[in-house]
C-alpha cells in the first residue's frame, strides 16, 4: 500500500533577541541507534526510563522519530531537557494533574491544551527542530486528508503538541494551511521513519504490545447479555450474570470507550506496520496495567522502562556496534 507522506518546512523567522535557540556547529551523526519512540498518553512516560538506560550505559542514539507521547519524551531529550520532563512527570498527582487540563465545552477537543503547551514553551524557549544536535522527527496526521505528516524542522514546541494532539481529547493544532492531530492514528510506532533517514540500526519501543495479543476472529450468537446471558464462557448463576453485565454497563462512558478504541486502532496498526518495515531490535515495556490517562503514575512507568531495557543491553549494545544489522536477525 503506497502512502502519501508530507515532511513540513517552514522558513525560520528573523531573530527576536528574546531567546537564543540551540545552534549546533557539529553535522548531525548516524551512527548509533536510531530510535523511534511510540505513543501511549501515560504510558509513554516509560519512555523516559528508556533513555535514562541507554545514557547510563553509554548507548549512542542517532535519531528519534516520535509519535505521540514519544514525540513529547525525545524532544524533549534531544533539546536537553529530559531531566526536567522527569522532574514535571514524577510531581503530577490527581489532583496536580486538574491544573494542565483546561477544559472546553463545545470545542473540538475536551483539553485546550495551553497550559501544557505553556509550560512547555517555558522550558524550550524558542527552540527549533533543526537545530537540535541530532534529528528529530514528530510523526502527526492530517485531519483533512489522512495524509501522514513529518515535522522535521521549525517550532519544536508546536511539532510535539500536533504528534499529541489526540482526537476529541486535545484540541488541533493548525500549521501551514492543515489541521493537524496525533501521529498514531496513522503510524503509532514510527520505525520506517528511521529506514527512511537511512538509519542502519533501527531500535523500537513499543507500548502496546502486551495490550491485547495478537488479533483473533470469534463466532458468537447475538443476544442481549441481560436477556440470555452465555453460562458456556462464564459459569456463573443467571441472575450473577445478568447483574455484572449491568454493572459493566453502568461503568462505561465516553472516556472508556474512546480509550479503549484508541487502545485497539494503535494495537492493530503497529502490528500491521511493523510487520511490514521491523526494527531491528524491539523493546516492550509492559505497561499495560497504566491507564492512557494515569500520567500521575509516571514513577511505575519510568521504572519499568529503565528494567526493560537494562534487561536487553547486551543485545542493543551488539546492535550500536554492528554496522550490519541484518545479521542481528538471523
Amino acid at each position: 500500500m503506497l502512502e502519501r507522506v508530507f515532511s513540513w518546512r517552514e522558513d525560520p523567522p528573523a531573530p527576536t533577541g528574546l531567546a537564543s535557540p540551540i545552534v549546533s556547529a557539529k553535522p548531525k551523526p548516524k551512527n548509533g541507534i536510531a530510535l523511534a519512540l511510540g505513543g501511549g498518553a501515560a504510558r509513554g512516560w516509560a519512555h523516559i526510563g528508556v533513555l535514562k538506560a541507554l545514557d547510563e550505559y553509554d548507548i549512542p542514539i542517532s535519531m528519534i522519530a516520535g509519535t505521540s507521547i514519544g514525540a513529547l519524551v525525545g524532544g524533549c531529550y534531544l533539546a536537553g531537557k529530559l531531566a526536567e520532563l522527569e522532574e514535571f512527570a514524577r510531581s503530577l498527582t490527581k489532583r496536580g494533574l486538574i491544573r494542565y487540563l483546561d477544559f472546553r465545552i463545545g470545542g473540538s477537543g475536551l483539553i485546550g491544551g495551553l497550559r501544557l503547551s505553556k509550560r512547555l514553551t517555558e522550558a524550550l524557549h524558542e527552540t527549533r527542530i533543526e537545530d537540535l544536535d541530532r534529528t528529530l522527527i514528530c510523526v502527526a496526521t492530517d485531519a483533512e486528508t489522512g495524509h501522514e505528516v513529518w515535522l522535521d524542522s521549525g517550532s519544536l514546541v508546536l511539532a510535539m503538541r500536533a504528534s499529541y494532539a489526540l482526537p476529541g481529547v486535545f484540541e488541533p493544532v493548525f500549521c501551514g494551511g492543515r489541521r493537524l492531530m496525533d501521529g498514531a492514528l496513522v503510524n503509532p510506532v514510527p520505525a520506517n521513519v528511521c529506514r527512511v533517514f537511512e538509519q542502519q540500526n533501527v531500535m523500537a519501543v513499543n507500548l502496546h504490545y502486551d495490550l491485547f495479543g495478537r488479533a483473533a476472529v470469534l463466532r458468537m450468537r447475538a443476544v442481549e447479555d441481560d436477556a440470555a446471558p452465555d453460562a458456556v464462557f462464564r459459569p456463573v448463576s443467571p441472575q450473577d450474570e445478568m447483574t455484572d453485565a449491568s454493572q459493566r454497563r453502568k461503568k462505561l462512558g465516553l472516556t472508556r470507550t474512546m480509550v479503549d478504541a484508541f487502545n485497539i486502532i494503535q494495537d492493530r496498526i503497529s502490528r500491521a506496520r511493523l510487520a511490514g518495515d521491523p526494527p531491528d531490535l524491539s523493546l516492550q515495556p509492559r505497561v499495560r496495567d497504566i491507564g492512557l490517562w494515569e500520567f500521575f503514575r509516571a514513577a511505575e512507568a519510568i521504572e519499568i522502562g529503565y528494567s526493560a531495557t537494562k534487561s536487553r543491553i547486551s543485545e542493543i549494545h551488539r546492535l550500536a556496534e554492528s554496522d550490519h544489522p541484518e545479521l542481528m536477525r538471523l
